[in-house]
């Protein structure tokens, strides 16, 4: 294959609450398979708490050394949404109020009780910054820079998303093509690094499972080019049968 640019980016994941376990973060993989279709690798997620220290550090990190970096949570109306000055700090920016973050608001509060000071803390941005489209609530998120502030609610993360859709610059989305079997990984990890090297571009990661009192695992193999993906997987299946094991097209 020839070789391309590969677009990377990187996801800080901010709350206290997700570290504690009073909430399941549903973001990563609802962020990483978006990437994936504009063509863009997710290629390193962090945890961090609502500290401000914290979430400087990791979202310098990530934004140099990835394309993009995509923050979640702390963009609410409440005290420990701090968020947007963390990420002010970091490009060592004021935080201001978006005008048109401010009109958006006040229309969609207008027969909602109004712009109270909670929700007007929503229009705060780093200065210079742009907003991202929140068809759900109107609070808008973020961009400064190759960095991206997205709610933590995963149904308005979604909303986002969807309005940054052929915004990002990227490469080509990989393709998975899954081949299962009731074979044990160690049985068959030097079958599975020969099939692997035999094809330049492709990777193949395996998942082991146990179903029904039985052990298998999934093998996926992964590559920019959908004929070279499933070409591998076609040989991984034969390789598979040859020793002995049922191979099931789409995994098990």
């Amino acid at each position: 294959m020839t070789e391309t640019r590969i677009w990377t980016a990187g996801l800080v994941v901010i709350g206290d609450e997700i570290l504690s376990g009073r909430t399941q973060d549903k973001n990563v993989a609802q962020i990483g398979s978006w990437l994936n279709v504009q063509g863009i690798r997710l290629r390193e997620v962090r945890v961090v708490g609502d500290v401000e220290e914290a979430i400087v550090e990791a979202v310098n990190a990530m934004r140099t050394a990835y394309d993009y970096c995509f923050t979640t949570g702390g963009i609410g109306p409440t005290h420990d949404d701090i968020t947007v000055d963390a990420i002010a700090a970091a490009f060592g920016l004021p935080v201001v109020i978006h005008p048109e973050a401010r009109r958006l608001l006040e229309d969609y509060y207008a027969t909602r009780g109004g712009l109270n000071e909670g929700r007007l803390a929503m229009a705060r941005v780093p200065e210079g910054a742009e907003l991202i489209d929140n068809p759900v609530s109107k609070a808008p998120g973020i961009k400064i820079g190759n960095v991206y502030i997205m709610a933590g609610i995963p149904w308005v993360t979604a909303g986002m998303l969807e309005g940054l859709t052929g915004k990002l610059e990227g490469g080509r989305p990989l393709v998975s093509v899954t081949v299962g079997a009731l074979a044990p990984e160690s049985e068959v990890a030097a079958m599975l690094r020969d099939v692997e090297r035999a094809s330049d571009g492709i990777s193949i990661g395996s998942y082991p499972f146990f179903k029904d009192g039985r052990g298998g695992s999934n093998f996926v193999v992964r590559s920019e080019d959908e004929e070279l993906a499933r070409s591998a997987a076609g040989l991984l299946a034969e390789k598979l049968a040859e020793l002995g094991y049922d191979p099931v097209d789409g995994g098990m």
